[in-house]
C-alpha cells in the first residue's frame, strides 16, 4: 500500500503543478527559434537515419532558452509552413503480457517498440516499429497510414509479421503520448537533434499525466557525439546522458504496471528536475513581481 500511495502522490503533484507552470519560457523559445537559420524537410533528408545511435538527455524545460541560445550558431531549425515547433501524438501497442514494456524495464538489449505516430501539424500518420540492437543501434521501419488512424493495425499485419512475429497478432493499444518537438540539424556533422517538451500521457481508461517541467533532448547520429556542439553545450550546463523511454515511464505512472523498481532512478531524476523547474519558476515570478512593484 505504501508503494502505491507514493506513486499516487507523484501523479497528483505533477498534475496539480501543471496548472501553475509559466508560459514565459514558451514565448521565449519561439522568439529564440526565429533566430535560427531555417531548413526544410528536403534539406534534412541526408541526416534522417533509420539506422543510428541515439543519445538522450533529460533536463528542466526552463533551461531550454539557455540551451537554444548556446547552440544557435551551430544548427539550423526545421521549418515547415512557417512552423518551427511541431505537435506529435503517439499510440503505443503491446502484447497482453506487455512483452515490449518488460523488455525495456528488465534491460534487455534487443528490444522493440510498436507505435502509430501522427504529425499533428500536417496529419501525416505512420505505423512504426523501433528496434534497438545489443550494439546500441536503433533501427526504425515505418509504414504510412491514413491520416489520423491511430488505433488500427489490422490492415498492416504483413508489415508487422515480418518485423515482430509471432507477437504481431496479439498487439493492442495501451497508452497515448503527446509532446511538442523542435528539430535541429548540423549538416556538416550529419547530426540531427530532437528536443521534446510539453509531455503528456493518456491511457484508455481516462487516466492522464502531464510533465510541463521536463525536456528530453536526443542526439541522432551515425558517429560519436564527443565533439558535437550540442553535446558540449549540455556538458557545460551539467546535463548528463541518461536513458529514458516515454513509453515505459508512461506505462508505469499512468497504467500503474508492475515491476517498477528498475525505473526508480528515473522517477528520482524526474522529481529532481520537477523541483528545480518549479523552484526556478517561483524565483522568476518573484523577480518579475518585484520589478513591477507587486507584492
Amino acid at each position: 500500500m505504501h508503494r502505491h500511495g507514493k506513486r499516487a502522490f507523484f501523479l497528483h503533484e505533477v498534475s496539480s503543478l501543471y496548472a501553475v507552470s509559466g508560459m514565459s519560457e514558451l514565448a521565449e523559445i519561439v522568439e529564440i527559434l526565429e533566430g535560427f537559420v531555417p531548413v526544410n524537410l528536403e534539406g534534412i533528408a541526408a541526416v534522417r537515419y533509420m539506422n543510428r545511435v541515439d543519445t538522450k538527455y533529460l533536463f528542466s524545460s526552463g533551461r531550454l532558452p539557455e540551451l537554444l541560445r548556446g547552440v544557435q550558431q551551430h544548427y539550423s531549425a526545421l521549418e515547415i509552413e512557417s512552423m518551427r515547433e511541431f505537435p506529435y501524438k503517439t499510440v503505443y501497442f503491446d502484447t497482453p503480457d506487455l512483452l515490449f514494456y518488460t523488455q525495456h524495464i528488465t534491460g534487455k538489449l534487443n528490444r522493440t517498440k510498436v507505435r502509430i505516430r501522427t504529425y499533428e501539424s500536417n496529419g501525416l500518420t505512420f505505423l512504426e516499429v523501433k528496434q534497438k540492437s545489443n550494439k546500441g543501434r536503433t533501427c526504425k521501419s515505418r509504414l504510412e497510414k491514413e491520416p489520423g488512424d491511430m488505433n488500427h493495425i489490422e490492415q498492416s499485419r504483413e508489415f508487422l509479421n515480418e518485423l515482430v512475429s509471432p507477437e504481431a497478432a496479439a498487439l493492442k493499444p495501451v497508452i497515448t503520448t503527446s509532446f511538442t518537438r523542435i528539430t535541429l540539424v548540423n549538416l556538416e556533422r550529419s547530426e540531427r537533434i530532437t528536443i521534446d517538451y510539453n509531455l503528456a500521457w493518456n491511457n484508455f481508461r481516462g487516466d492522464s499525466l502531464r510533465m510541463p517541467f521536463l525536456a528530453i533532448a536526443e542526439i541522432k547520429s551515425d558517429k560519436s557525439t564527443a565533439m558535437s556542439p550540442f553535446f558540449l553545450m549540455l556538458k557545460e550546463m551539467g546535463v548528463r546522458r541518461t536513458g529514458f523511454s516515454k513509453y515505459a515511464v508512461g506505462m508505469a505512472l499512468v497504467n500503474r504496471t508492475e515491476r517498477q523498481n528498475n525505473l526508480k532512478p528515473k522517477f528520482l531524476l524526474i522529481n529532481r528536475i520537477r523541483d528545480e523547474y518549479y523552484r526556478n519558476d517561483a524565483a522568476r515570478h518573484q523577480c518579475s513581481h518585484g520589478r513591477t512593484g507587486n507584492v
